[in-house]
């Protein structure tokens, strides 16, 4: 599914990501956890194209279709949820009203409501961050601190739903500082000068 070899990534000759090496399969279920400035956005954001490595591969396979979930959703403000999530789901002609309309169930967001995207609250935005990331069955789907701003209830719908993507087989990567025992993750990594460090966290499997 994806596998990176030797990938280095430096900002103002500060080095974020260090002859960084990983191969993920099919159906992983992968929590990384670094501080902040660690690079899990920055590796993500490598992975997804949005930025270039200073060297080394990134290779993913070629049935790969990518959701992705990186720091703060960015939306039509002026829009609603509705259309924002039409249109993002239409660039790739993957629209599903009867699947967007049940995600938007689950996290409690009203599909239909005429309330624009600029007045939704943090945990608002984040919902619709993370519906907007797999509404589109995507099977390697990229989650960057997913639970910032939910609720109580609003976590465990999140881990209901990542366990059940699992289940079906998707790929899922989920940078995060919170550890969610109720996710049956299947690898754990600590991202930490810019490589990955042997973890002691004992995953649940």
């Amino acid at each position: 599914m994806l596998e990176i070899h030797d990938l280095t990534k430096s900002f103002h000759q500060h080095i974020v990501l260090n002859h960084l090496n990983l191969k993920i399969q099919k159906g992983d279920l992968i929590y990384i956890h670094g501080i902040n400035g660690s690079g899990k956005s920055t590796l993500f954001k490598l992975i997804c194209d949005i930025l270039k490595p200073d060297s080394g591969t990134i290779q993913l396979s070629e049935d790969t279709h990518i959701g992705a979930l990186i720091e703060n959703p960015g939306f039509l403000e002026n829009e609603t949820l509705k259309f924002n999530l039409t249109f993002l789901a239409s660039l790739n002609q993957h629209y599903d009203s009867e699947k967007i309309n049940k995600l938007c169930e689950q996290f409690q967001l009203d599909y239909m409501s005429h309330i624009k995207l600029k007045n939704y609250s943090l945990g608002m935005r984040q919902k619709a961050g993370i519906i907007q990331a797999i509404m589109e069955d995507q099977n390697f789907i990229l989650l960057d601190e997913p639970t910032r701003g939910l609720d109580y209830e609003s976590v465990k719908v999140f881990c209901n739903i990542i366990n059940q993507l699992h289940l079906e087989g998707k790929t899922i990567i989920i940078a995060a500082h919170d550890y969610l025992k109720e996710i049956q993750y299947n690898q754990i990594y600590h991202l930490e000068n810019g490589q990955f460090k042997q973890d002691e966290m004992v995953s649940n499997n």
